[in-house]
């Protein structure tokens, strides 16, 4: 089972995320600010994160410094009222993983933690295995049955990326942030450029396909 801290000032809304996420059958832990979340970090196992921006004495940006300065890997999910970019970046420079703008729908909360915990549970594995295609992390090899390919690195994460959620839509702008960061002077056609290096080195694989979707970003779908 996996253990989920909420880390989230108001009560009621801790209460109806506590609430949806048991009757999907996680364990759920409550913290009402980030001292709090910290405490019940240092004596449980906790699989993921969501948490809350605005909060007293520890807010939800420097709870995630902290984790991720003192090492916590586990994935965050970080939960705001504010929508503009700025906010945004600041959280995903902060450490976050994902981010969703109140007021929540619960549905699609469900599915980013489902996603948020597959792919961690890709990482700590360094593996990913999509019908008969293997991707190793560590080599940044593509197999097939006995055939191997090394890929670069930008398009070896780019394809982890995309296959770690499939039918997931990326846009350009979150793969350029996550893959080649916030810093980088490449722009978004860099992206295009690499998933067309990628369909013509993959354009026989036929366990799964790079899907354009127009105005919006890249998907991954398996046949």
């Amino acid at each position: 089972m996996f253990c989920i801290l909420i880390c989230e000032d108001d009560n009621h809304i801790r209460r109806l995320f506590r609430d949806t996420l048991e009757k999907e059958g996680y364990s759920v832990f409550e913290a009402a600010d980030g001292d709090m979340a910290l405490a019940v970090l240092e004596t449980n196992h906790i699989d993921l994160l969501i948490t809350d921006v605005m909060m007293p004495h520890l807010d939800g940006h420097a709870l995630t410094r902290t984790l991720r300065e003192g090492g916590f890997e586990l994935p965050i999910l970080m939960i705001t009222a504010r929508d503009s970019m700025d906010d945004k970046k600041t959280g995903f420079k902060a450490g976050t993983d994902d981010y969703m703008v109140k007021p929540v729908d619960m549905d699609e909360m469900l599915l980013r933690v489902f996603a948020l915990l597959r792919r961690s549970r890709i990482a700590n594995e360094q593996r990913l295995v999509v019908g008969q295609t293997v991707l190793d992390y560590e080599a940044l090899s593509l197999s097939v049955g006995e055939s191997t390919i090394t890929l670069p690195q930008k398009e070896f994460l780019l394809l982890f990326k995309l296959l770690s959620a499939p039918n997931r839509i990326f846009t350009r702008v979150q793969i350029m942030d996550e893959i080649w960061g916030y810093e980088s002077e490449s722009d978004h056609r860099t992206v295009d450029v690499h998933v067309k290096r990628l369909r013509e080195k993959l354009e026989n694989n036929r366990d799964f396909e790079i899907i354009t979707v127009k105005g919006l970003g890249y998907k991954s779908r398996v046949l």
